[in-house]
């Protein structure tokens, strides 16, 4: 299927321009020449990535992309023809994914388009991990209960990893370190448990849920079901 992008640009000439140059690439492209009615076609359709450009009549881009945020994380490439770098640290500031300054050579804008999407293309199923309300996207490295992110190191996010691949199945002290820390177990050390604590503390203890469990003198599993 092909990507949905949104067009907010107040310069006709070029908005027409851009539109046939996305829809000869296969794009469908819907227009919007103010951002009132970027805002309103953001908040009616479901687009795949928008094109927005800073200086707009009714509402300008940045404040499209400050209320944009508040629900959306679409990517959303800037287009403007001012090549300020304080332009562009707002804007990426706001959580815009990228900036074009205009006059551009329209492959680099479609180059930057191809590049937006496959960020922000949906995780294979392979690429996500779940147990309980627990969800890993392995290939961002990003972890949610529910709807709420949590913030985990790289080595607690790595032994996450290792448990949620082996889910119902006990995973041992010296396996974990084999796998995450790339040490042989020499029985004298706690960096397992400590670790495992940190993890209960963002996990277990902070949504009330039991998700790591200790099998003693063993190691640890995690399961979906009690």
């Amino acid at each position: 299927m092909s990507a949905r992008i949104l067009l907010i640009e107040d310069e006709e000439k070029l908005a027409r321009f851009v539109e046939l140059e996305l829809k000869y690439e296969g794009y469908h492209v819907t227009k919007a020449f103010d951002g009132r009615k970027g805002l309103e076609l953001l908040s009616t359709q479901t687009f795949d990535l928008v094109l927005l450009d800073v200086m707009l009549p009714e509402i300008n881009g940045m404040e499209v992309l400050r209320r944009l945020r508040r629900t959306s994380s679409v990517p959303v490439i800037m287009l403007t023809a001012r090549d300020a770098v304080t332009d562009k640290v707002a804007g990426l500031d706001l959580g815009a994914d990228d900036y074009v300054t205009k006059p551009f050579a329209i492959e680099e804008l479609l180059a930057r388009i191809r590049t937006a999407l496959r960020k922000h293309a949906p995780a294979q199923e392979e690429d996500i991990l779940t147990a309980k309300s627990v969800r890993m996207d392995v290939r961002r490295r990003t972890v949610t209960v529910g709807d709420k992110p949590v913030e985990l190191t790289k080595r607690e996010f790595d032994l996450l990893k290792c448990l949620l691949e082996n889910k119902n199945i006990v995973v041992t002290r010296e396996q974990l370190l084999d796998n995450v820390w790339d040490v042989h177990f020499d029985g004298g050390t706690n960096t397992v448990d400590v670790y495992i604590r940190f993890l209960r503390g963002k996990l277990d203890d902070a949504f009330g849920i039991k998700l790591i469990h200790t099998v003693r003198g063993v190691g640890y599993v995690i399961k979906d079901e009690e």
